[in-house]
């Protein structure tokens, strides 16, 4: 008898995904697409209709209104799903009630993102981080999860094990929160002397919505090969290359998870540490995808999420991506009107743009470096290489009566003060111009 084929995975989970906005709120997404594109993120099926409700003030109870609740349960018999993906944000209550009244899980926007992360997190601080906004995130719905062994009305005999379970769930969950919090302390004070450290070369960042093409830009401009896919949160994890610019300056450039609009702000505080060592880059490109019908909203959401980040930063370029797939180029324009920001055009899929970021780039750096002529022995093989290992000369002179070299360079502060020290007596250095932002080292 022959054995019917198993599937090697198991089948995707059904989902019917619904939500609420605020009838008078006209800028945000009517569609539900992006959670649409958060459950593909998850591996997950959509079935049945979208379903959204326009409410002036959402129910403290269900979220929804009495008629649309009882809507969605007509679908829910309907199509059988194994969940339902609610996009917003719901209090313990509300996830109770509306599981009594449809009889189905209830994934709410904070639940679905942080699964998504909990999938991509491959490095252990990205996995303390998802941990500790899961653990944050359950903390006040325990009570959900321990109802069978609730205690009832007090009678006699109806106190069961349920509060002393919870009480030394919470007790536990307190003592994990705070060895999480701990933990992920010294992995961001490590972090911070390794961004320290590197003082030597100048740091780029790339910030941006999720799916907004960084990853592809990084490889793009440091031929390196991380992992790049259409899909929401690909990247979790920070990723820092070498960027060799045209006129030979070495950077170093980070990429790192993307922004969301309504993200969790636990989701945003337990990833503080990695965002943190992007924001402390010497220069921050904000990466946009000119393509997205509302790319105009992503960028305010990323706005938004650095000004939460830090009152003080705000992106030094920004770059609008995917411009190959932009029909209407009078579009790009419109991004980017009322924004004081310098702008490139680009297209990381092409390289189409590439050149003028690089020269945008060196631009900027320019204004932070400080232009040193540093004269040598011909012998001095030693500093020689470790100046053209920062930096292209923008000349070389020598004089061979004095058998001396004399190169003229642009140094970051850090490594003009390196070379300094490190530098045999016979070696002098010559300020020719300071940095324009930021005085260099005397």
């Amino acid at each position: 008898m022959t054995r019917l084929p198993q599937p090697t995975s198991p089948p995707k989970e059904r989902v019917l995904i619904v939500g609420l906005r605020h009838a008078e709120a006209g800028d945000l997404d009517e569609d539900l697409s992006e959670a649409e594109g958060l459950v593909a993120a998850a591996e997950a099926e959509v079935v049945g209709p979208r379903i959204l409700q326009k409410k002036q003030w959402p129910d403290p109870a269900t979220l929804f209104g009495r008629g649309k609740v009882d809507e969605i349960k007509h679908e829910i018999d309907l199509f059988q799903p194994s969940a339902v993906v609610i996009d917003n944000d719901l209090s313990p209550a509300q996830g109770r009630n509306l599981e009594k009244a449809w009889g189905v899980r209830i994934i709410d926007r904070s639940e679905l993102i942080l699964d998504i992360f909990a999938r991509r997190a491959r490095t252990r601080q990205a996995r303390l981080q998802v941990e500790l906004a899961q653990t944050e995130y359950l903390a006040p719905r325990l009570r959900r999860m321990w109802t069978h062994l609730e205690r009832m009305e007090g009678a006699i005999g109806t106190r069961g094990p349920g509060e002393t379970q919870l009480e030394t769930d919470k007790r536990l969950m307190k003592r994990r929160l705070q060895d999480l919090r701990a933990e992920l302390a010294e992995i961001e004070r490590r972090k911070q002397r390794q961004v320290r450290s590197r003082t030597d070369v100048y740091t780029v960042g790339l910030v941006g919505y999720t799916n907004a093409g960084k990853s592809t830009l990084l490889n793009a401009l440091t031929g390196a090969d991380e992992f790049v896919a259409d899909m929401l949160f690909a990247t979790l994890d920070t990723r820092t290359r070498q960027w060799r610019l045209k006129d030979g300056r070495t950077v170093l450039l980070s990429d790192t998870v993307g922004f969301l609009r309504r993200l969790p702000h636990h989701l945003v505080a337990s990833f503080h540490a990695t965002l943190e060592e992007t924001l402390e880059a010497d220069l921050l490109l904000h990466v946009v995808d000119a393509s997205h019908h509302e790319a105009a909203l992503q960028m305010q959401a990323v706005d938004k999420v650095l000004r939460t980040l830090s009152a003080h930063t705000r992106a030094d370029l920004i770059v609008l991506n995917k411009i190959d797939r932009v029909p209407e180029p009078l579009a790009l324009h419109w991004l980017v009107a009322e924004r004081s920001t310098e702008s490139v055009w680009v297209s990381a899929a092409t390289g189409e743009g590439l050149e003028r970021l690089d020269a945008a780039v060196a631009a900027r750096l320019d204004r932070r470096s400080v232009t040193v002529d540093i004269t040598m022995p011909a012998s001095e093989g030693r500093l020689d290489a470790a100046v053209r290992k920062l930096c292209k000369p923008l000349s070389e002179t020598f004089d061979e009566e004095q058998s001396m070299r004399t190169l003229r360079v642009r140094l970051t502060d850090g490594a003009f003060g390196n070379l300094r020290r490190g530098a045999p007596p016979e070696v002098s250095f010559a300020v020719v111009q300071r940095a324009l932002e930021g005085a260099p080292l005397d």
